[in-house]
């Protein structure tokens, strides 16, 4: 059936997308449009689907970038501030725009949505396991630190309560990366069970090493995943999922009861690094999409895909800026137009490029006619007089 309305949609001009080829093959296959109906239905796809075919010659990159640009002057400079089991901060509005279009590495409020398997995800036990799994715990979390730099030592006391609190059971465990860490300081004393007595060694008797060693004690992550500083239990319609605040793709998806096809993260470049460029492209869309719509703000989903197709263009994530694509255009009068124009001329003449004048920019700033729309048609009309004719 396919195939059918693929080499119909052919016949009438316009090959149709896979996509909309298996829309209407599934409206047949369930009744929903008969045989008479088939062919009327081919021939209004196919003329809508030719009302939306871009033009040669249209200036796309402009278009997007009206469209985009416009209505992100009403985008908000807050916050959003989430209050659930713990208070959690989310980057939105014009703030977050910048970030995914900069191509930021370090975002403000890097977050994940986990979803947990079919058969766990009605379970807020496991959900909760999880969350006290993946969530980063301190020595200072657990644990009462006594200094005293007069005799140069440290006692760390383990407070098995608040251990159990963080979902640790075996203390034992804790006191080996406790002692792993701190050997390299001086000598150590198991007190008992749970209290380890550090003796700075000499030649770290200052008062500087000694806040040093303390502060490094305080921040020894015991338990969780690098990066994932807090994370909530939330009902999400028939199941839980767990929202966190840092993330770490790579990891998380390694764990138990995890469902890897669902799990979420807003950092653009931990999708691109664990799944690829393309999944990247895919984020920046995803990202941009709901960011604008969070605000109320729609733009067609086609100016997102050009832009994100331009940050992904050649394999790796780059900026809008002159740091990314605008700095990499060919033309150096383009470049020059952008940012830092006497650095940017001044260079192109010292290296003897040369501007072939095929972009906007460059034939603006000339005056010569925009290589685009009706400009890019060179044809010459000769027009013969009236007394040639006869």
């Amino acid at each position: 059936m396919e195939k059918k309305i693929f080499e119909r949609s052919k016949e009438l001009g316009v090959p149709l997308p896979l996509a909309t080829v298996k829309e209407i093959a599934s409206y047949y296959i369930s009744g929903e449009i008969d045989d008479n109906m088939l062919d009327e239905v081919i021939k209004r796809a196919v003329r809508e689907y030719s009302w939306a075919l871009v033009q040669p010659g249209e200036a796309v990159g402009i278009v997007a970038g009206q469209s985009v640009g416009e209505p992100s002057t009403q985008l908000t400079m807050r916050t959003f501030h989430y209050a659930g089991a713990a208070e959690m901060n989310i980057t939105t509005g014009l703030p977050r725009f910048i970030e995914i279009v900069d191509a930021r590495k370090d975002i403000s409020t890097p977050m994940m949505t986990i979803y947990l398997l079919p058969e766990y995800k009605n379970s807020r036990e496991i959900a909760m396991e999880v969350a006290r799994k993946i969530t980063m715990t301190y020595v200072s979390d657990i644990a009462d630190i006594i200094s005293d730099p007069e005799n140069w030592e440290i006692e760390i006391r383990i407070d098995a309560r608040r251990a159990h609190n963080y979902g640790i059971e075996n203390i034992n465990d804790i006191k080996k990366k406790i002692i792993k860490k701190i050997k390299n300081y001086g000598t150590y004393e198991e007190i008992n069970e749970t209290t380890i007595l550090l003796r700075i060694s000499e030649e770290r008797q200052s008062y500087y090493e000694f806040y040093k060693i303390l502060n490094d004690i305080r921040r020894l992550m015991v338990k969780g995943i690098k990066g994932i500083k807090r994370a909530i239990v939330k009902p999400e319609g028939d199941e839980y999922v767990i929202l966190t605040e840092g993330s770490n793709l790579m990891e998380v998806l390694k764990l138990e009861y995890v469902d890897w096809r669902r799990v979420k993260t807003n950092n653009i470049f931990e999708v691109f690094h664990t799944l690829g460029i393309e999944a990247a492209r895919t984020a920046i869309i995803k990202e941009a999409s709901s960011t604008l719509a969070e605000q109320g703000v729609e733009v067609d989903l086609r100016h997102l895909m050009l832009i994100a197709d331009m940050l992904t263009r050649d394999g790796r994530i780059k900026a809008i800026g002159r740091q990314g694509v605008a700095g990499e255009k060919t033309s150096p009068l383009a470049r020059a137009a952008f940012e830092v124009t006497v650095k940017n001329l001044f260079k192109a003449a010292k290296s003897g490029e040369e501007d072939k004048l095929k972009g906007v920019y460059e034939n603006v700033i000339i005056g010569h006619i925009v290589p685009i729309g009706t400009g890019m048609v060179e044809l010459v009309v000769r027009r013969e007089k009236p007394n040639e004719r006869s």
